[in-house]
């Protein structure tokens, strides 16, 4: 074939092309501008909307109404959808403008969706911050009107108005009124669907009812597995923390990792190219971190939460947890100006609030104190963290009452064969944010060979506070017989940093002094000063220099020096190991009251503290301390020594303590083995 053949059998070719493709187009045009029946249209919106196309059933409904406008079934249709759709408040809008009104129980049904939406609302939010409550009020009032219509054709509305007002309380921080309803509707065998399920179980995780939360979670998802809103909390999270406060640590772990393994890191979205941030991940890795905080893993807490806020340094929820993390350890410099960014990032975070507070007050930083936590009631004045947050505000700077009381029995140079000792200190309530008065009791005595002696002290005191500082200062006349010195006291301690702190103590009349020179009229004065390196709750390192000048001239030095190293944390659960090293002086070494020479000392140290009971403010707590080293005295055999105490603390509710000890110590003493058991117990109330 000759190339000009070839050119017209293709133009041939593309002519018959076009002419089908014209062809083809004018029957399309044609089967468009076919005429359909206003009855085959409503039965398309009818299929659309059955096969879950609401969208396009809309689309249909609308060009209905284009060209039958005062059609009642498309109208009626067409407020279905847009409720369904989540118009809810147009599609009443629109019911209410129809030239013929609505029957009653479809009104009330429409107006079910609105409140209904109302409650999602909720979530968002609120219009005016210094109304916080004012959209889930709303919600509720508007459900009490619904439910109030006594009309027997209502009673399927109002029932479903019972069970959003569930929901819609949890939203407005009304937990009692919540699980009172929810008991008295379990009593009349009303049955609460997954969606109220849920907002009913964090009302009884507030009640702290944490069973009965656990069981309510767990039954809404297995009704509704999932997948859930994008604008809901997963369910698992509140499980989670369900089973932390009913003390199943380890199935609150296993929910909440594997809620976090499951969720991919990154969604594709229909609306960009490239893959979003799957936020339900960033919410599960949150929550796995602050479980393990809960539960005393500060450090892996920490790691985690650093290396999301790294990935996301916009995220202010995630930027206000490792501020938290930070005052948990021990940092409230620190923290505070990673608070402060998080409250850039969320004006109207409470939690950035709440955790500035804290901050301040581990400070002794009190000025600020009452006017920030008056003004994060204002804002959040439901919030059972603001609640308490006030309740242990006012405890902190209210009264303070402490009393120590220890029982020995052995041998001992300083002690004697008996001794007893009791401390006890009342403090007023903080004046003017920077000072408290304080009434001291002190009262000592001890069985020794050569008598009996006591040491007894009353006074009042003097303590100050400022950012980063306490001093005291103090007056404690003697009532006994053997002293007649009144023991002036003076201190301060002040954190340079979150890693550095100096103390220093001075007295007129030392209470250190042993009570066998107290029993032959000797006293001294005595200095204490140490500095504190604290790297974290893990790392600790402590360094003390000693004076004491005897009223019998014998001057005194001693130094101490301790190393305390975390080896093992465990959920509720840390071990600590550590060195001391010790040494003194004194320059009359025959006296009536044991002063070598010189003498050193040396003990590996142990420590395990565990919790053995939680449910919220209620703890019980029990720690063990053993020490094992060698004790070199000049003149004198080196021997080993060795000292052990078990101890637990309970504290029945917030503010208030009880605890007890045993313990035990054996070391050499002028070449002999002395030995001693004591008893010790405490009580403190206030904060």
């Amino acid at each position: 074939m000759s190339v000009r053949s070839g050119m017209h059998a293709t133009g041939l070719a593309v002519a018959i092309s076009v002419a089908l493709l014209s062809t083809a187009g004018a029957v399309r045009a044609t089967q468009v501008r076919e005429p359909v029946s206003r009855d085959e249209l409503l039965r398309r919106v009818a299929d659309e909307r059955a096969a879950g196309r609401r969208f396009d059933a809309l689309k249909i409904c609308e060009d209905v109404l284009a060209r039958w406008p005062d059609d009642r079934d498309a109208r009626t249709l067409e407020a279905s959808l847009l409720a369904e759709l989540g118009g809810s408040v147009r599609a009443e809008e629109l019911a209410r403008n129809e030239r013929s009104p609505r029957e009653a129980v479809t009104m009330q049904r429409l107006r079910a969706d609105v409140v209904a939406h109302e409650i999602r609302w909720a979530d968002a939010e609120p219009v005016n911050p210094r109304v916080p409550y004012a959209e889930p009020d709303a919600a509720v009032a508007d459900l009490d009107r619904l439910i109030a219509d006594k009309r027997p054709d209502m009673q399927d509305i109002a029932a479903r108005a019972r069970i959003d007002r569930l929901v819609a309380l949890d939203k407005a921080g009304r937990a009692d009124e919540a699980v009172s309803v929810y008991d008295e509707m379990r009593a009349n065998h009303v049955t609460v669907p997954a969606y109220a399920q849920r907002p009913v179980a964090d009302a009884l995780l507030q009640r702290h009812r944490p069973q009965e939360a656990v069981s309510l979670l767990e039954d809404s998802i297995r009704q509704d597995p999932g997948p859930y809103d994008p604008v809901e909390t997963d369910p698992h999270i509140p499980l989670m923390y369900a089973y932390m406060e009913s003390n199943r640590t380890s199935k609150a772990f296993e929910t909440i990792d594997t809620l976090a393994e499951r969720e991919p890191l990154w969604i594709r979205s229909p609306v960009t190219p490239t893959p979003i941030q799957n936020s339900r991940k960033v919410d599960a890795d949150l929550n796995a971190a602050l479980l393990r905080e809960y539960v005393g893993l500060l450090d892996e807490a920490h790691r985690r939460l650093v290396l999301m806020s790294d990935e996301a340094p916009a995220n202010a929820a995630i930027r206000r947890e490792l501020g938290l993390s930070e005052l948990s350890r021990g940092w409230p410099r620190q923290a505070s100006d990673t608070l402060a960014i998080a409250g850039t990032l969320d004006t109207n975070d409470t939690g950035v609030d709440l955790g500035l507070i804290n901050a301040n007050r581990t400070l002794n930083d009190y000025a600020s104190v009452e006017p920030s936590l008056r003004n994060t009631e204002t804002l959040a004045p439901r919030s059972n963290r603001v609640k308490e947050e006030r309740l242990s505000w006012e405890r902190e700077r209210g009264w303070q009452f402490d009393i120590t009381h220890a029982n020995g029995s052995g041998s001992s140079p300083d002690y004697g064969d008996r001794d007893a000792e009791t401390e006890a200190t009342i403090a007023s309530p903080l004046i003017d944010d920077h000072w408290r008065v304080l009434g001291i009791a002190r009262y000592a005595s001890a069985a020794l060979p050569e008598g009996d002696v006591r040491r007894e002290r009353v006074g009042l005191g003097l303590r100050g506070y400022a950012r980063g500082l306490e001093a005291y200062v103090q007056a404690l006349p003697s009532t006994d017989r053997f002293v007649g010195r009144t023991a002036i006291e003076a201190g301060a301690k002040y954190a340079i940093s979150d890693h550095w702190t100096v103390a220093a103590d001075w007295s007129s009349a030392g209470s250190d002094v042993p009570l066998r020179a107290q029993y032959y009229g000797i006293s001294a004065k005595t200095l204490d000063t140490s500095v504190i390196w604290r790297a974290s709750e893990l790392t600790q390192v402590k360094f003390t220099a000693s004076r004491g000048r005897f009223s019998d001239n014998n001057k005194r030095n001693a130094w101490q020096a301790a190393l305390v190293q975390r080896v093992y944390t465990a959920p509720y659960l840390t071990l600590d190991g550590g060195l001391e090293l010790g040494g003194s002086r004194n320059t009359l070494p025959d006296r009536p009251y044991f002063n070598p020479r010189h003498d050193t000392s040396w003990a590996v140290t142990g420590r395990l503290e565990n919790l053995l009971h939680q449910f919220y403010d209620r703890t019980w707590r029990q720690r063990i301390d053993v020490a094992v080293g060698q004790y070199a005295q000049r003149g004198y055999a080196t021997g080993w020594q060795a000292s052990a105490r078990y101890g637990q603390t309970f504290e029945p509710r917030a503010g208030l303590s009880f605890g007890w000890g045993v313990g035990w110590h054996n070391q050499p003493y002028d070449g002999k083995r002395e030995s001693r058991v004591v008893l010790d117990l405490t009580m403190h109330w206030g904060e």
